[in-house]
């Protein structure tokens, strides 16, 4: 998994509007979340909390992406159903999840299997990681996010 002090990858991604790509938000502060499936409890309720705050990460200079393996066409059906307001991107082949350490062995009653683990790093305006949030317990992760983000500066 990626540490502090660590650069990102400059991966691109597609998303359900456009291909977000890394290198075209160097200069903005990045808060990147991995969530395992669309539209299911604990990821919807984190894409929520994070589109309740967009505007006070915006203030901040900050974008947000959301990524999982869903394909563009679900994160669409997912944007709209919550109308949520950070990026979505779809890691359908798993490279950007492996290039950050996300694509964990999990285990749930007994039953081990691939998955994304529910993780979230901040990155400063040089693409440097500065935070990382692993195995996120969604009740207020995205406020400790944004105090984070705050505690960056402009």
């Amino acid at each position: 998994m990626l540490k502090v002090n660590d650069e990102i990858p400059r991966f691109e991604i597609l998303t359900d509007k456009a291909p977000f790509k890394v290198s075209d938000h160097i200069g903005k502060k990045i808060v990147i979340f991995f969530f395992p499936k669309a539209d299911t409890s604990g990821c919807t309720a984190e894409s929520i909390a994070f589109t309740n705050l967009q505007k006070e990460f915006d203030q901040l200079n900050c974008i947000i992406i959301g990524i999982s393996k869903d394909k563009p066409q679900k994160q669409a059906k997912f944007r709209e159903k919550y109308n949520l307001t950070c990026e979505l991107g779809a890691d359908n082949e798993n490279n950007v999840c492996e290039q950050f350490g996300v694509w964990v062995e999990k285990s749930m009653y007994g039953r081990k299997y691939m998955g994304i683990q529910r993780s979230t790093f901040l990155c400063d305006e040089e693409g440097i990681v500065k935070k990382v949030w692993e195995k996120v317990k969604v009740p207020g992760h995205a406020d400790e996010v944004l105090e984070a983000v705050r505690e960056l500066g402009n």
